[in-house]
């Protein structure tokens, strides 16, 4: 089974050309940077987002400051695209953990697509079932499996996201995607890299071994990589994105 490796986003690359044209004139290409904000939970959801590489999380806000990540977001789909649900506020923060370049285009404009193309609506229910499977299947995962091959699971899902293995993170952010004070972090980490599942740790970047850190994580992210493998298994038309702009998402 192939990783969500390659250029372009594949949400859009499943769209026939016809119906992909009804998105193109209204995309623009921004550049996403490592640690930006897109939305807070509360917030409406004003754009939709293609990324076509690297990674955003959706994080939880507790009430007592405390945060944990319940899915992410890559070249494989989109964020923002529940606002084809309806108008409601978000439930999640949306966290750019890896930088990278994504096609942009507003709601409302999406919406139009939407309600316009019966192609453009299957694949996005097929993406959000997909998505919804990943937030269930994550809630189930932070509740019955250790901690330990929870963040292995973690570290391969923004692996899979990422050209390489070398992921852009701290110990800090590790805690609070996984919702856990950063000294068990450093115990977790070190008993990973005991195990050669973690290669190195500097400058917040984590050298992972793929393979061994496979072996360590729980079945969850097998899982989650079959469903979203499943989704984008139809015939592709080529998506190639407008040249990047100077729009950038900053926080």
């Amino acid at each position: 089974m192939s990783a969500f490796g390659g250029t372009g986003n594949r949400l859009l690359a499943t769209l026939p050309a016809a119906d992909l044209e009804l998105l193109r004139p209204e995309l623009e290409t921004i550049a996403l940077e490592q640690d930006v904000v897109l939305a807070r939970a509360g917030d409406e959801i004003d754009y939709v987002y293609f990324p076509h590489s690297g990674a955003i999380l959706l994080m939880i806000d507790m009430a007592d400051g405390h945060t944990v990540a319940t899915g992410v977001v890559g070249r494989e789909g989109a964020f923002g695209g529940l606002a084809v649900l309806g108008s409601s506020p978000l439930g999640v923060t949306a966290v750019v953990r890896a930088a990278g370049t994504a096609s942009r285009i507003s709601a409302a404009r999406f919406q139009a697509a939407f309600d316009r193309s019966p192609t453009i609506r299957q694949a996005v229910l097929k993406y959000i079932r997909m998505l919804l499977i990943q937030l269930e299947l994550g809630s189930a995962c932070n509740a019955l499996h250790p901690v330990e091959t929870r963040m292995a699971r973690w570290l391969l899902q923004l692996r899979d996201r990422v050209d390489g293995d070398v992921l852009p993170l701290t110990q800090h952010a590790l805690s609070q995607i996984l919702g856990v004070r950063r000294t068990t972090v450093t115990l977790l980490m070190r008993n990973l890299r005991t195990r050669g599942a973690i290669r190195s740790e500097q400058r917040g970047r984590i050298e992972i071994d793929r393979a061994r850190l496979s072996a360590a994580a729980c079945e969850c992210h097998r899982v989650m990589r079959f469903e979203a493998e499943e989704v984008l298994a139809s015939r592709k038309a080529r998506f190639h994105p407008a040249p990047i702009t100077k729009r950038t998402c900053r926080a």
